[in-house]
């Protein structure tokens, strides 16, 4: 009797916690679709398949689904942009991975943070994200570059959202030449600094 109570427990909780999940992902979703004006939580209930009353119950209010969605979405982002320190190659692959599945989504809150506070203060997380990755994945090359500091501006602009819409929307690249571009512009960067790459 014990472990059926048990196994029941574990399976609600384990059904409070995908629900809870997919209110989340709607709600980051539709903030990378939509101006923030836009979006109602009858919109975030409904893309997410549940009511009104079920968000209110797991996030208290529209504050709250906010502040939990921009954790969520944080996490989401720093998940998907993991890289082994170093590899350029990963790295150039990844950051157009992640621009691939949400590029168009931060330019649409891009677009709002002059006049939107919640979308400016996302868009300014976001950079702080990017600068550190940068930091992180090309360490060993900033650790023996004459100017770390100038070589790091460099590359936050050479892989940042607005060089893939350039080329991915701007000039109509396929996903792979785009990758090639950025990987060329990158290691014009690096020049001979650094490790050898594989």
């Amino acid at each position: 009797m014990k472990s059926t109570r048990s196994y029941t427990m574990t399976s609600r909780a384990r059904a409070v916690e995908e629900t809870r999940r997919r209110i989340l992902d709607a709600s980051v979703e539709l903030h990378g679709e939509r101006l923030v004006a836009d979006i109602s939580l009858d919109d975030i209930a409904e893309r997410a398949g549940v009511s009104v009353q079920t968000v209110l119950r797991h996030f208290g209010s529209r504050a709250g689904l906010v502040e939990a969605s921009v954790e969520h979405g944080r996490a989401e982002v720093e998940a998907e942009r993991r890289t082994p320190v170093g590899d350029v190659a990963a790295a150039v692959r990844t950051i157009v991975d992640h621009y691939e599945q949400r590029g168009d989504g931060v330019l649409v809150m891009l677009a709002q943070e002059p006049h939107q506070e919640l979308m400016a203060r996302v868009t300014a997380a976001g950079r702080r994200l990017h600068g550190a990755w940068v930091e992180e994945v090309f360490a060993p090359y900033l650790d023996t570059a004459e100017d770390p500091a100038a070589l790091a501006d460099l590359l936050v602009v050479a892989t940042d959202v607005y060089t893939w819409k350039l080329l991915r929307r701007d000039r109509g690249l396929g996903r792979d030449l785009t990758e090639n571009r950025i990987h060329h512009l990158v290691r014009s960067l690096l020049g001979t600094a650094g490790p050898a790459q594989p």
